[in-house]
C-alpha cells in the first residue's frame, strides 16, 4: 500500500465493502457517531471520506491528549505515596457456619439416571 494513498490517521489497508468488520464498524458509526470504538476503527482503516476522517482524527487525538505534530509519547508523572489509603478488609464467611445449599447427596450427580 502506497503512503500517498493513505487518508489522515489511516494505519491499515481499507477492507472491501463486504468485509464483516467494515460492515459492523460503519453501521455502528452511522448509528452512533460518538462511539470511540467506531471512530478509531473507521479512521485507522480509511473507510471515512477525507473531510470526515480529518474531523474524527482530530477528535481522537484530542481525546487521547495528543497533538497532531507530536510523535513522542510522554509518561505520566510518578504517583506520590504521601496520600495512602487504608484497604478495606474483606469479610470472609466461615464455611462451617454458612451453608450455601450446594451439597450433593450420594445419589445425585451428572449423568446418573433413575432406574
Amino acid at each position: 500500500m502506497e503512503e500517498e494513498n493513505l487518508k489522515i490517521g489511516q494505519k491499515h489497508p481499507t477492507p472491501t465493502p463486504g468485509n464483516g468488520d467494515r460492515v459492523f464498524y460503519e453501521t455502528l458509526y452511522k448509528e452512533r457517531p460518538t462511539s470511540e470504538m467506531a471512530q478509531e476503527w473507521c479512521v485507522a482503516y480509511g473507510v471515512l471520506s477525507e473531510e470526515e476522517a480529518a474531523k474524527v482524527h482530530k477528535q481522537i487525538l484530542k481525546r487521547k491528549g495528543l497533538k497532531k505534530a507530536s510523535s513522542s509519547s510522554q509518561s505520566p508523572p510518578p504517583k506520590s505515596s504521601a496520600g495512602t489509603k487504608k484497604k478495606k478488609a474483606k469479610k470472609v464467611l466461615n464455611d462451617v457456619e454458612y451453608d450455601a445449599g450446594m451439597g450433593a447427596g450420594g445419589d445425585e450427580g451428572i449423568g446418573v439416571a433413575a432406574i
